[in-house]
């Protein structure tokens, strides 16, 4: 199954590839352009819903194991570990692997919880087959306070992983989502892969301020076997009609040889826009059109919608209290900042 799924990834990967360098190379129209990358990079972070995950944990503490029929093994235990300001981890693991354990698997389940109100519902997962291909992933979701609002917070992360045990390839991906009571929301995606001498990257973030402001960007590039390399990158900038967009698209040839055009608009809330640009080929414009200006000032999948559906995680029930005894909030501390990646090639640029 691994192997399958592996295989579609790198097609789909090749299939990428080819179709951003007929984008770049060919320089199609801009309304061509856009729908070809809308087409391949959707900005949704495809974070799972915690449904979707299907987090059961046991209620009782848990230690079993056993051989099936064709040698394989497995095993099942769970517990509760228990901590300062009412901290609780109850947590379910479980696992495998092949009578020649060549192969195996590992699941974990948890739910946290402590006084401060904060919550957190989590799942990792990781195996290895025969051939030497690998994967992992993990997932979680959290309540709490924000330190410096006073409101309330979900947020929602996940990183994907999986490489090859006989070539030179793998992919990694993490999300993020964050959203808070009075429509402040974020979202944002690394994602990379490689196959042998072909690699792809890309990056894009969205920041909702709750008051009509909204930023928004992306940058991705990919690199073939023959050393060609192309990349588009673009951003924009709104509030009450008024903001920018800008952008670059570019091309770098085996021999070193570049091509890029960048552009830029300017909308003044009036029905007019700035319209400028150039490349590299010596083409240039700079125009003020007639034009409706269109952006999205809410994110399409907000707060109300992530209350909905984090039913199990606002349901974690957190350890009884004893009377006067207040929970201790730690105002000083910023929360920990997830940045390590596998030990995967640099982009190169």
């Amino acid at each position: 199954m691994l192997i399958k799924l592996w295989n579609f990834v790198m097609k789909f990967l090749l299939c990428l590839n080819i179709a951003l360098g007929f984008v770049v190379a060919f320089r199609l129209p801009c309304l061509i352009k856009i729908w070809l990358f809308t087409c391949f990079f959707n900005l949704d972070t495809g974070i799972a819903n915690e449904k979707d995950w299907g987090i059961s944990l046991l209620s009782e503490n848990v230690n079993e194991s056993g051989t099936n029929e064709d040698g394989s093994t497995w095993y099942r235990e769970s517990g509760e570990d228990l901590g300062e300001n009412g901290y609780r981890c109850r947590w379910t693991r479980m696992g495998g692997q092949s009578h020649d354990g060549s192969s195996e698997w590992k699941e974990t389940w948890w739910e946290k919880s402590d006084w401060s109100g904060y919550k957190e519902l989590g799942v990792e997962k990781s195996g290895r087959n025969a051939e030497g291909d690998s994967w992992w992933e993990t997932w979680q979701e959290v309540l709490h306070q924000d330190e410096w609002s006073n409101l309330a917070r979900i947020e929602r992360s996940a990183q994907k992983q999986a490489k090859s045990g006989t070539e030179n390839a793998g992919w990694y991906e993490k999300w993020w989502e964050k959203y808070d009571a009075k429509g402040w929301t974020e979202k944002g995606a690394h994602k990379y892969g490689r196959l042998n001498e072909q690699s792809w990257w890309e990056k894009w973030g969205e920041h909702y301020d709750g008051r009509g402001s909204v930023l928004k960007w992306t940058d991705k590039w990919a690199e073939t076997e023959l050393g060609t390399k192309w990349g588009d990158k673009w951003e924009e900038k709104f509030f009450s009609g008024i903001g920018s967009r800008q952008g670059e698209t570019w091309h770098v040839s085996p021999s070193g040889e570049r091509w890029s055009r960048t552009w830029g608009e300017e909308h003044f809330g009036n029905g007019k826009v700035h319209k400028y640009g150039k490349s590299t080929t010596g083409e240039s414009w700079d125009i003020v059109v007639d034009e409706e200006t269109y952006y999205e000032a809410e994110p399409h999948y907000g707060w109300a919608d992530v209350v909905g559906d984090s039913s199990q995680l606002l349901s974690i029930q957190p350890r009884e209290r004893p009377p006067g005894v207040y929970p201790s909030l730690d105002f000083g501390s910023s929360p920990p900042q997830v940045d390590e990646q596998p030990d995967m090639p640099p982009p190169s640029q």
